[in-house]
Protein backbone atom coordinates (compact mmCIF):
# COMPACT_ATOMS: atom_id res chain seq x y z
CA UNK A 1 0.00 0.00 0.00
CA UNK A 2 1.35 3.40 -0.71
CA UNK A 3 0.45 5.67 1.73
CA UNK A 4 0.66 8.88 -0.67
CA UNK A 5 -2.49 7.28 -2.93
CA UNK A 6 -4.15 6.36 0.57
CA UNK A 7 -4.37 10.11 1.59
CA UNK A 8 -5.35 10.75 -2.10
CA UNK A 9 -8.43 8.38 -1.90
CA UNK A 10 -9.82 10.53 1.29
CA UNK A 11 -10.23 13.56 -0.77
CA UNK A 12 -13.28 11.63 -2.98
CA UNK A 13 -16.37 13.59 -2.05
CA UNK A 14 -19.51 11.35 -2.28
CA UNK A 15 -21.55 14.72 -2.13
CA UNK A 16 -19.80 16.43 -5.26
CA UNK A 17 -20.41 12.86 -6.71
CA UNK A 18 -24.54 12.85 -5.62
CA UNK A 19 -24.96 16.49 -6.51
CA UNK A 20 -23.09 16.25 -10.12
CA UNK A 21 -25.19 12.84 -10.33
CA UNK A 22 -28.69 14.85 -9.86
CA UNK A 23 -27.59 17.71 -12.10
CA UNK A 24 -27.19 15.75 -15.13
CA UNK A 25 -29.64 12.47 -14.81
CA UNK A 26 -32.88 14.25 -12.93
CA UNK A 27 -32.83 18.43 -12.96
CA UNK A 28 -32.14 20.06 -14.69
CA UNK A 29 -31.70 17.66 -17.44
CA UNK A 30 -33.88 14.72 -17.56
CA UNK A 31 -31.46 12.96 -20.27
CA UNK A 32 -28.28 13.74 -22.25
CA UNK A 33 -29.24 12.84 -25.69
CA UNK A 34 -28.79 15.48 -29.23
CA UNK A 35 -32.61 14.64 -29.82
CA UNK A 36 -34.25 16.14 -26.50
CA UNK A 37 -34.27 19.91 -25.51
CA UNK A 38 -35.85 20.78 -22.01
CA UNK A 39 -38.64 22.99 -23.11
CA UNK A 40 -38.05 26.70 -22.87
CA UNK A 41 -34.02 25.72 -22.70
CA UNK A 42 -31.73 26.55 -26.32
CA UNK A 43 -29.31 24.11 -26.49
CA UNK A 44 -30.46 20.18 -26.28
CA UNK A 45 -29.40 17.77 -23.35
CA UNK A 46 -26.72 16.81 -24.11
CA UNK A 47 -24.54 19.85 -25.45
CA UNK A 48 -25.86 21.14 -22.19
CA UNK A 49 -24.61 18.26 -20.09
CA UNK A 50 -21.51 19.32 -22.41
CA UNK A 51 -21.58 22.88 -20.95
CA UNK A 52 -21.87 21.46 -17.40
CA UNK A 53 -18.96 19.59 -17.45
CA UNK A 54 -16.48 22.36 -18.97
CA UNK A 55 -17.21 24.22 -16.62
CA UNK A 56 -16.37 21.97 -13.71
CA UNK A 57 -13.60 21.50 -15.65
CA UNK A 58 -12.35 24.89 -15.74
CA UNK A 59 -13.13 25.36 -12.20
CA UNK A 60 -10.95 22.87 -11.34
CA UNK A 61 -8.07 24.48 -13.28
CA UNK A 62 -7.76 22.45 -16.72
CA UNK A 63 -7.86 23.39 -20.38
CA UNK A 64 -10.82 22.03 -22.12
CA UNK A 65 -10.38 21.06 -25.92
CA UNK A 66 -13.59 20.00 -27.74
CA UNK A 67 -13.97 17.49 -30.75
CA UNK A 68 -16.62 18.25 -33.30
CA UNK A 69 -18.47 15.03 -34.46
CA UNK A 70 -21.35 13.88 -36.04
CA UNK A 71 -23.63 11.42 -35.01
CA UNK A 72 -26.64 9.82 -35.30
CA UNK A 73 -29.84 8.93 -32.38
CA UNK A 74 -30.38 5.80 -32.47
CA UNK A 75 -33.81 4.49 -33.58
CA UNK A 76 -36.15 1.63 -31.63
CA UNK A 77 -37.41 -1.58 -33.10
CA UNK A 78 -39.94 -2.69 -30.00
CA UNK A 79 -39.89 -5.95 -31.16
CA UNK A 80 -36.12 -6.58 -29.30
CA UNK A 81 -36.40 -7.22 -25.57
CA UNK A 82 -36.85 -3.87 -23.46
CA UNK A 83 -32.41 -2.94 -23.04
CA UNK A 84 -31.97 -4.05 -26.45
CA UNK A 85 -34.38 -2.10 -28.70
CA UNK A 86 -31.30 0.26 -30.29
CA UNK A 87 -31.26 -0.03 -33.68
CA UNK A 88 -28.99 1.45 -37.08
CA UNK A 89 -30.98 4.24 -37.63
CA UNK A 90 -32.37 4.96 -41.12
CA UNK A 91 -30.21 6.51 -44.24
CA UNK A 92 -32.73 9.46 -44.06
CA UNK A 93 -32.42 10.49 -40.14
CA UNK A 94 -30.93 13.44 -39.58
CA UNK A 95 -27.30 14.21 -38.77
CA UNK A 96 -26.48 16.24 -35.32
CA UNK A 97 -23.48 17.60 -33.99
CA UNK A 98 -21.32 16.26 -30.64
CA UNK A 99 -18.14 16.22 -29.13
CA UNK A 100 -15.55 14.60 -27.28
CA UNK A 101 -14.48 16.70 -24.45
CA UNK A 102 -10.19 16.55 -23.61
CA UNK A 103 -9.25 17.77 -20.29
CA UNK A 104 -5.23 16.98 -20.38
CA UNK A 105 -2.66 16.75 -17.53
CA UNK A 106 1.13 16.85 -18.37
CA UNK A 107 3.55 14.83 -16.65
CA UNK A 108 6.24 15.82 -15.54
CA UNK A 109 8.72 12.67 -15.85
CA UNK A 110 7.33 10.77 -19.16
CA UNK A 111 5.33 13.58 -20.59
CA UNK A 112 5.16 11.52 -24.17
CA UNK A 113 3.20 8.66 -22.79
CA UNK A 114 -0.15 9.17 -22.02
CA UNK A 115 -2.96 7.41 -19.86
CA UNK A 116 -6.56 8.02 -21.51
CA UNK A 117 -9.28 8.27 -18.45
CA UNK A 118 -12.61 7.66 -20.68
CA UNK A 119 -16.74 7.90 -19.82
CA UNK A 120 -19.57 8.27 -21.92
CA UNK A 121 -21.30 11.40 -20.99
CA UNK A 122 -24.68 10.74 -23.08
CA UNK A 123 -27.98 8.65 -22.36
CA UNK A 124 -30.01 6.77 -24.60
CA UNK A 125 -30.80 8.98 -28.05
CA UNK A 126 -33.58 6.02 -28.40
CA UNK A 127 -35.48 5.72 -25.12
CA UNK A 128 -36.44 8.29 -22.78
CA UNK A 129 -33.81 7.47 -19.46
CA UNK A 130 -32.03 9.19 -17.33
CA UNK A 131 -29.36 7.14 -17.39
CA UNK A 132 -28.12 7.42 -14.17
CA UNK A 133 -26.39 3.99 -14.16
CA UNK A 134 -25.59 3.98 -17.52
CA UNK A 135 -23.40 6.10 -17.50
CA UNK A 136 -23.87 9.45 -15.17
CA UNK A 137 -22.32 7.70 -12.64
CA UNK A 138 -18.92 7.23 -14.55
CA UNK A 139 -19.06 10.55 -15.82
CA UNK A 140 -19.64 12.05 -12.42
CA UNK A 141 -16.68 9.67 -11.21
CA UNK A 142 -14.11 10.64 -13.78
CA UNK A 143 -15.34 14.18 -13.09
CA UNK A 144 -14.48 13.69 -9.12
CA UNK A 145 -11.49 12.04 -10.15
CA UNK A 146 -10.28 15.29 -12.47
CA UNK A 147 -10.61 17.41 -9.52
CA UNK A 148 -8.71 15.20 -7.06
CA UNK A 149 -6.30 15.49 -9.34
CA UNK A 150 -6.07 18.78 -10.04
CA UNK A 151 -2.63 19.57 -8.12
CA UNK A 152 -1.31 15.74 -8.49
CA UNK A 153 1.98 16.03 -10.09
CA UNK A 154 1.48 13.06 -11.98
CA UNK A 155 4.58 11.48 -13.98
CA UNK A 156 2.92 10.63 -16.99
CA UNK A 157 0.29 12.79 -18.84
CA UNK A 158 -3.14 11.77 -18.27
CA UNK A 159 -6.29 12.66 -20.44
CA UNK A 160 -9.88 13.18 -18.92
CA UNK A 161 -11.94 11.85 -22.24
CA UNK A 162 -15.67 12.33 -21.93
CA UNK A 163 -17.47 10.51 -25.10
CA UNK A 164 -20.79 9.31 -26.75
CA UNK A 165 -21.86 5.76 -27.14
CA UNK A 166 -25.45 6.44 -26.72
CA UNK A 167 -25.70 7.63 -30.17
CA UNK A 168 -23.81 6.67 -33.26
CA UNK A 169 -21.13 6.16 -34.24
CA UNK A 170 -19.35 6.07 -31.36
CA UNK A 171 -17.16 9.15 -30.40
CA UNK A 172 -14.41 7.18 -28.93
CA UNK A 173 -13.62 5.70 -32.48
CA UNK A 174 -12.78 8.87 -33.38
CA UNK A 175 -10.46 9.70 -30.58
CA UNK A 176 -8.79 6.26 -30.86
CA UNK A 177 -8.42 6.24 -34.40
CA UNK A 178 -6.90 9.98 -34.40
CA UNK A 179 -4.75 9.15 -31.44
CA UNK A 180 -3.26 6.50 -33.83
CA UNK A 181 -3.08 8.25 -36.75
CA UNK A 182 -0.97 11.62 -34.95
CA UNK A 183 0.91 8.77 -33.16
CA UNK A 184 -0.24 9.23 -29.61
CA UNK A 185 1.40 6.96 -27.20
CA UNK A 186 -1.52 5.96 -25.12
CA UNK A 187 0.10 3.18 -22.56
CA UNK A 188 -3.12 3.14 -20.09
CA UNK A 189 -6.99 3.32 -21.18
CA UNK A 190 -8.98 3.32 -18.16
CA UNK A 191 -12.72 3.05 -19.31
CA UNK A 192 -15.11 4.01 -16.22
CA UNK A 193 -19.08 2.95 -17.30
CA UNK A 194 -22.01 1.87 -15.24
CA UNK A 195 -20.11 1.70 -11.59
CA UNK A 196 -22.66 0.99 -9.27
CA UNK A 197 -25.08 -0.74 -11.37
CA UNK A 198 -25.76 -4.30 -10.47
CA UNK A 199 -28.34 -7.15 -9.85
CA UNK A 200 -31.46 -7.28 -8.19
CA UNK A 201 -30.10 -9.53 -5.52
CA UNK A 202 -26.87 -7.66 -5.29
CA UNK A 203 -29.19 -4.68 -4.19
CA UNK A 204 -31.18 -6.88 -1.64
CA UNK A 205 -28.65 -8.10 -0.28
CA UNK A 206 -27.05 -4.52 0.12
CA UNK A 207 -23.50 -5.15 -1.94
CA UNK A 208 -21.27 -2.83 -2.89
CA UNK A 209 -19.93 -4.45 -6.32
CA UNK A 210 -17.59 -3.78 -9.08
CA UNK A 211 -16.09 -5.46 -12.40
CA UNK A 212 -12.55 -4.75 -14.05
CA UNK A 213 -12.98 -6.44 -17.60
CA UNK A 214 -9.82 -6.49 -19.69
CA UNK A 215 -9.27 -7.64 -23.55
CA UNK A 216 -5.75 -8.53 -24.16
CA UNK A 217 -3.35 -10.75 -22.25
CA UNK A 218 -0.72 -9.44 -21.13
CA UNK A 219 -1.57 -5.84 -21.23
CA UNK A 220 -4.74 -5.50 -20.38
CA UNK A 221 -4.85 -8.18 -17.99
CA UNK A 222 -1.97 -6.49 -16.13
CA UNK A 223 -3.67 -3.72 -15.38
CA UNK A 224 -6.60 -5.58 -14.23
CA UNK A 225 -4.48 -7.22 -11.48
CA UNK A 226 -3.13 -3.96 -10.33
CA UNK A 227 -7.13 -2.54 -9.93
CA UNK A 228 -7.88 -5.44 -8.57
CA UNK A 229 -5.15 -5.72 -6.11
CA UNK A 230 -5.77 -1.85 -4.90
CA UNK A 231 -9.53 -3.01 -4.12
CA UNK A 232 -7.57 -4.96 -1.28
CA UNK A 233 -4.47 -3.23 -0.74
CA UNK A 234 -6.66 0.11 0.38
CA UNK A 235 -9.52 -1.69 2.11
CA UNK A 236 -11.79 -0.18 0.13
CA UNK A 237 -14.37 -3.41 0.36
CA UNK A 238 -16.24 -3.65 -3.32
CA UNK A 239 -17.28 -6.98 -3.83
CA UNK A 240 -15.38 -7.49 -6.91
CA UNK A 241 -14.67 -9.62 -10.39
CA UNK A 242 -12.38 -9.35 -12.91
CA UNK A 243 -13.28 -10.81 -16.33
CA UNK A 244 -11.27 -11.40 -19.49
CA UNK A 245 -13.69 -9.79 -22.40
CA UNK A 246 -14.05 -12.45 -25.29
CA UNK A 247 -13.85 -9.59 -28.03
CA UNK A 248 -13.31 -5.67 -27.80
CA UNK A 249 -16.38 -3.87 -26.87
CA UNK A 250 -17.00 -0.26 -24.80
CA UNK A 251 -15.21 2.31 -25.30
CA UNK A 252 -12.35 0.75 -23.89
CA UNK A 253 -12.60 -1.52 -26.94
CA UNK A 254 -12.67 1.69 -29.53
CA UNK A 255 -8.88 1.62 -28.31
CA UNK A 256 -8.21 -1.73 -28.80
CA UNK A 257 -9.07 -1.93 -32.11
CA UNK A 258 -6.91 1.10 -33.00
CA UNK A 259 -4.37 -0.82 -31.85
CA UNK A 260 -4.06 0.26 -28.25
CA UNK A 261 -3.69 -2.83 -26.30
CA UNK A 262 -3.08 -1.59 -22.53
CA UNK A 263 -7.10 -1.05 -21.88
CA UNK A 264 -9.22 -1.86 -18.95
CA UNK A 265 -12.65 -1.26 -18.23
CA UNK A 266 -14.68 -0.67 -14.62
CA UNK A 267 -18.01 -1.88 -14.22
CA UNK A 268 -20.52 -2.12 -11.96
CA UNK A 269 -21.45 -5.79 -12.54
CA UNK A 270 -20.56 -8.11 -15.29
CA UNK A 271 -21.93 -9.48 -16.85
CA UNK A 272 -23.86 -6.17 -16.42
CA UNK A 273 -27.07 -6.91 -14.14
CA UNK A 274 -29.07 -3.54 -13.52
CA UNK A 275 -32.73 -4.53 -13.67
CA UNK A 276 -33.36 -0.98 -15.35
CA UNK A 277 -30.72 -1.50 -17.82
CA UNK A 278 -31.72 1.21 -20.86
CA UNK A 279 -35.26 1.71 -19.42
CA UNK A 280 -36.86 4.62 -18.47
CA UNK A 281 -35.79 3.66 -14.56
CA UNK A 282 -32.45 4.15 -14.81
CA UNK A 283 -33.17 7.57 -12.63
CA UNK A 284 -30.97 9.04 -10.25
CA UNK A 285 -33.21 8.49 -7.09
CA UNK A 286 -32.65 4.31 -7.28
CA UNK A 287 -28.60 5.29 -7.33
CA UNK A 288 -26.78 3.43 -4.40
CA UNK A 289 -24.22 6.79 -4.28
CA UNK A 290 -22.14 4.55 -1.56
CA UNK A 291 -21.48 2.17 -4.27
CA UNK A 292 -20.31 4.60 -6.72
CA UNK A 293 -18.49 6.81 -3.94
CA UNK A 294 -15.94 3.67 -3.41
CA UNK A 295 -15.83 2.74 -7.24
CA UNK A 296 -15.16 5.99 -7.59
CA UNK A 297 -12.04 5.53 -4.91
CA UNK A 298 -10.94 2.39 -6.63
CA UNK A 299 -10.76 3.87 -10.01
CA UNK A 300 -8.58 6.09 -8.35
CA UNK A 301 -6.38 4.03 -6.94
CA UNK A 302 -5.86 2.00 -10.06
CA UNK A 303 -4.86 5.30 -11.67
CA UNK A 304 -2.52 6.41 -8.86
CA UNK A 305 -1.06 3.02 -8.93
CA UNK A 306 -0.57 2.62 -12.95
CA UNK A 307 1.37 5.94 -12.59
CA UNK A 308 3.56 4.98 -9.84
CA UNK A 309 4.49 1.97 -11.58
CA UNK A 310 4.40 1.76 -15.18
Amino acid sequence: MNEAISEMLKKVSSENLKKHLYYIAKDPLPFRKVNYTVPGHSKNTLDEADDFLQARLEEYGYTVEKEELKVKAFSRDESKPKSHQYSFPPAESPWHTAYNIYARKKGVEFPEKIMVVISHKDSQSWVDSPAAYDNATGTVASLEISRVLQDYRARHSIWFVFCNEEHVPWTSVAAAERAKARGDNITTVFNIDTIGGKSQADIDAGNKTSAVLYTTEPDGKRLAEIVTKANTDYGIGLKHTEYKRQAPGDDDGSFVKAGYTAAIALFGSYPYADPEYHKEGDSADRVDIENVFLATKLALAGILEIDSIE
